[in-house]
């Protein structure tokens, strides 16, 4: 019955491919709103991963464990199939930043010359090619800034579906730290950080707001923070309020308003009344959470040191699940209780920076951070740009939560986990393409006022 089962799941997914993507471009082309509810899809698919894996090794603890492909990229190839017919009235580009991660990329091939287990190697590649193709769709597909607001929209309706999910696993099946759909509670945080900031910052920036929509964005912000509570992650929690500092800075520095005053005092109420309901799991989460936790956390630290310190180039991608166990030396000073079991397995280092580091060497993870970083800095000019528009939200929004998921990287490995990842793509295609539409802009003034001058 199960090879039954996922014989017909490739068939459905083939079908889907040849047949699905075909007809949605179709009805995508001809009809606006199923572009929308596509590119919706595309975003939410991110979040509810549906997926088909080729060559699976589900056993294996590592960042990638097969040839993904799933219903994001269904969704991804619609939506290149209506770039594509739009390249002469938009002009197809590569987006900034792109070879920087070109480089990342190249380095963690490299790397693979010393992988114990290529396969694995391949399955981390396939995925970072993935990724490339989702922000480079992304970027050419954002032409006008109205589309922020189909963006805000799917970003209700997720964490709409977020929160189902997360009360269902707490109150019907009794999950202490609850994940929602993602495969872990620090998934679930990182990924709402952004989207509780964004709208977050819509709630404090949006200038024209009906007091209908205001009550839902604060029902909705509600629940995201909700989510993020429920998850009873200590780091996610406090990087999420340091992310809200930011934003509040930030837009009460913008500009004083009533409505600023009147959104923060509310907040404050509500998180009191959150922090209330929620007290006694959190105290207790502090409380009882073991020292052998951080003890963990320092020995594979340790570990993916030596790693990096070992090889120039790294140990090889997505193989650090296979060398920090014997009979590689790396974790010599991580007791175990019987080294010869194969069952008794040493986890992964949880720092993405540390992972990137011991795989992949110390040269691309210093890549790494000036690709990050890159965005940061663009969006920070974007700020600049789009100051007292009605979109200075989203640069405002993503000051706090790019510093908040890159901190709480430094303790976790998410970030390189898909969900995550596909949201960080998403993230900064929308910062580039926000500062393509800018800089396109004040050319275009800057060209009516010489035609003027004339």
């Amino acid at each position: 019955m199960g090879t039954f089962l996922t014989s017909f799941k490739y068939v459905v997914f083939f079908l889907t491919l040849i047949v699905g993507v075909p007809i949605g471009y179709s009805y995508a082309k001809r009809n606006p709103a199923v572009e929308r509810i596509i590119f919706f899809l595309m975003i939410f698919f991110t979040v509810k991963m549906e997926d088909i894996n080729f060559v699976s090794r589900e056993t294996y603890r590592g960042s990638s464990r097969g040839f993904e492909i799933g219903l994001v990229d269904i969704c991804t190839m619609i939506i290149f199939l209506l770039v594509w017919n739009r390249r002469f009235k938009f002009k197809l580009s590569m987006p900034p930043g792109a070879p920087i991660y070109f480089i990342y990329l190249f380095f963690s091939i490299i790397s693979v010359f010393n992988s114990a287990v290529v396969l694995y190697s391949a399955f981390e590649v396939w995925k970072m090619v993935r990724m490339f193709i989702f922000f480079w769709v992304v970027y050419n597909y954002f032409r006008d800034l109205n589309q922020l607001y189909d963006l805000m929209g799917g970003i209700a309706a997720i964490t709409i579906y977020v929160t189902y999910e997360v009360l269902q696993q707490k109150y019907i099946m009794h999950i202490f730290q609850t994940s929602g759909p993602f495969p872990h509670q620090n998934s679930l945080v990182m990924y709402m950080i952004i989207f509780c900031s964004l709208i977050f910052s819509y709630l404090l920036n949006k200038h024209k707001m009906s007091p209908r929509n205001f009550a839902m964005w604060i029902v909705i912000f509600g629940m995201g923070a909700g989510c993020i509570v429920s998850s009873l992650s200590r780091a996610g929690m406090i990087l999420f309020g340091l992310s809200c500092i930011i934003i509040l800075a930030i837009s009460l520095g913008s500009g004083l308003s009533y409505k600023k005053v009147g959104v923060t005092v509310l907040l404050l109420f509500m998180s009191g009344l959150l922090l209330f309901k929620a007290w006694g799991p959190i105290t207790e989460r502090f409380k009882t959470a073991p020292e052998q936790s951080a003890t963990t956390r320092v020995d594979l630290a340790i570990a993916a040191v030596k790693m990096a310190n070992d090889k120039t180039f790294g140990i090889g991608l997505n193989n650090f699940g296979v060398k920090v166990n014997p009979p590689y030396s790396y974790s010599s000073h991580i007791e175990m209780y019987n080294p010869e079991s194969e069952e008794e397995k040493n986890g992964l280092v949880e720092t993405t920076y540390l992972m990137i580091a011991a795989e992949t060497g110390w040269h691309n993870l210093l890549v790494f951070f000036i690709f990050i970083f890159y965005y940061l800095f663009m969006n920070i000019r974007n700020y600049f740009l789009y100051r007292g528009s009605d979109f200075q939200f989203v640069p405002i929004a993503f000051i706090g939560g790019l510093l908040a998921i890159y901190l709480e990287s430094s303790l976790e490995w998410v970030l390189k986990q898909t969900n995550n990842f596909y949201q960080l793509m998403l993230i900064f295609a929308i910062i580039a393409g926000m500062h393509r539409i800018a800089i396109e802009k004040r050319k275009m003034y800057a060209a009516r006022l010489g035609q003027v001058r004339k």
